[in-house]
């Protein structure tokens, strides 16, 4: 019953929310800068508190190796979830409303454009590090 309702949620949000393809990229490395404590990207991106998140759109939720992602992700991670521009435009809002009891302790983004801009700046990296 737990795992329907965090689904349902999961959807109803998912159709609440727009991402947009829109983002200004050169914005979103700015947002990152509020990421860098924790996550990192680019060739020589390696894991620190959180994952390091090259390819991250389009990559398995919780699906770096060496990294140990809390209960709560790997639960959330069930099912193949892959980590969409939307699905992050989501769990960027407010992590812990997707998904409770993350580890992840950042508050998230409340304005829809530095969502925007910092998808479309991790978008343009593969999953080596290298740019698209």
């Amino acid at each position: 019953m737990k795992r329907l309702v965090m689904i349902a949620g999961t959807a109803l949000l998912a159709l609440t929310v727009t991402a947009s393809a829109e983002g200004d990229v050169d914005k979103g490395e700015k947002v990152f800068k509020k990421c860098k404590a924790c996550h990192a990207i680019g060739p020589d991106a390696k894991n620190k508190v959180g994952p390091e998140l090259n390819g991250i759109v389009g990559r398995k939720v919780a699906s770096v190796e060496d990294f140990k992602y809390s209960p709560a992700m790997k639960e959330f991670a069930d099912g193949d979830k892959v980590w969409t521009d939307e699905l992050l435009h989501t769990y960027l809002t407010k992590p812990k409303d997707l998904v409770p009891k993350t580890k992840m302790a950042f508050a998230g983004l409340k304005k829809e454009k530095d969502r925007d801009d910092i998808v479309a700046y991790l978008s343009q990296f593969n999953a080596d590090g290298s740019m698209k």
